[in-house]
C-alpha cells in the first residue's frame, strides 16, 4: 500500500515542550486534542523527535509511517515511536487514540551492576508494533486514564513524576509479557554487548564507519563483536552500521531537499562520489534515482 508524503516539507525536529505550566517529564493527551492544538494542515507533517512516543489507536483506522515503513493501525494497534526515527501522522484524521510522550530522562539509567539492570526497564525491548486484543486494549486505556488523573495531583514535582515513571514502567512491562513472542527474537534473548553496539551505532554513525571503533570503545575484538550482531539480526557487525548509514540517507533524500553533496558530509564522506557509490551498492539506486523514483 504506498502512502502519499509531502516531499517539498522537510524534516521538523520536535523537541519535548508541553504546555505550561506541565511540570513533567511525561505527557498523555488524546488524537482529537493534538487536532485542536496543531494548525489546520499540518498534521500530515514529517517529525523527528527528541522523545519516545507510544501511540495507541481505540477507535477508527488510518495509516502512519515510520522510517520507510507504513504502519496500518486500527482498534487495538500500538506502536513505539523512537528518538531521530521520522514519523508522519498522514493523512487520515478519522480515527482516535491515546498519545503518550516521554523524554529518555524520564527512564531509570540502566546500571552495570547486575541488581539494579535487572530493575533498569529498556523500552527498545517491546516489538516496534502490537495488536492488542479487546481486553488488553480495555487494561491499557485503564492504565493510561490513571497516568493521566494521577498526573494532576497536587504534590511535591519529584514524587509525581516517580508515581509516573513505575506506571509507564508497569504498562510497559506487561505489555512485553504477554506479548513477548510476537518476535522470533526477543530484546531480552539479545546479547548485552550487542545491545550497547546497537545504542553506539545511534549515537556515532555518522562519526564511526569502522567496525574497529565499536570494538574499541567495547573492549572487545571486532570478531567478537560481529558474531554477536549476526546473532542479533543475521547481519555481521559492518552491515549493520552501513544499514543504519542507509537508512539516515534515505530519510534525508525522501524528506528533504538537502543536496547530495550536502547528506554526504553529513555521513562524514570525503567525496560525494564516494558516498554516490556506497548507496549504489547497497541499494541499488544512485541517491539521485532513489530520490526520484521514491514513491509512498
Amino acid at each position: 500500500m504506498n502512502v502519499q508524503l509531502n516531499h517539498n516539507v522537510k524534516i521538523e525536529a520536535l523537541g519535548y515542550n508541553p504546555p505550561s505550566p506541565y511540570l513533567y517529564d511525561l505527557e498523555i493527551f488524546s488524537f482529537s486534542e493534538l487536532k485542536k492544538r496543531t494548525p489546520e494542515g499540518r498534521i500530515d507533517i514529517n517529525h523527528r523527535y527528541k522523545f519516545y512516543m507510544v501511540i495507541c489507536v481505540t477507535q477508527g483506522e488510518c495509516t502512519q509511517s515510520i522510517d520507510f515503513e507504513p504502519v496500518l493501525c486500527k482498534s487495538g494497534t500500538l506502536f513505539v515511536v523512537s528518538p531521530n526515527q521520522v514519523h508522519n501522522f498522514g493523512k487520515d484524521e478519522d480515527w482516535e487514540g491515546w498519545i503518550i510522550l516521554f523524554r529518555s530522562e524520564f527512564l531509570i539509567p540502566r546500571s552495570s551492576t547486575l541488581n539494579e539492570h535487572k530493575l533498569a526497564f529498556d523500552i527498545e525491548r517491546l516489538p516496534k508494533v502490537l495488536t492488542l486484543t479487546n481486553k488488553e486494549l480495555d487494561r491499557a486505556v485503564y492504565s493510561i486514564a490513571r497516568m493521566i488523573e494521577d498526573s494532576l495531583i497536587s504534590e511535591p514535582t519529584e514524587d509525581v513524576h516517580m508515581l509516573l515513571r513505575y506506571q509507564l514502567y508497569t504498562l510497559m512491562t506487561w505489555l512485553h509479557i504477554v506479548h513477548k513472542n510476537t518476535l522470533p527474537i526477543t530484546y531480552t534473548q539479545l546479547s548485552q554487548r550487542f545491545i550497547h553496539f546497537h545504542k553506539l551505532v545511534e549515537t556515532h554513525f555518522t562519526e564511526w564507519s569502522h567496525v574497529s571503533e565499536y570494538a574499541h570503545y567495547l573492549n572487545c575484538t571486532e570478531k567478537t563483536l560481529t558474531r554477536a550482531s549476526i546473532e542479533a539480526t543475521g547481519m555481521t557487525a559492518k552491515a549493520f552500521i552501513s544499514a543504519r548509514m542507509i537508512l539516515e540517507a534515505k530519510r534525508l533524500l525522501v524528506h528533504t531537499d538537502q543536496s547530495v553533496s550536502h547528506i554526504s558530509e553529513h555521513l562524514n564522506f570525503k567525496e560525494a562520489t564516494h558516498f554516490s557509490k556506497f548507496f549504489k551498492r547497497e541499494t541499488g539506486y544512485t541517491p539521485s534515482d532513489f530520490r526520484e523514483q521514491a514513491e509512498w
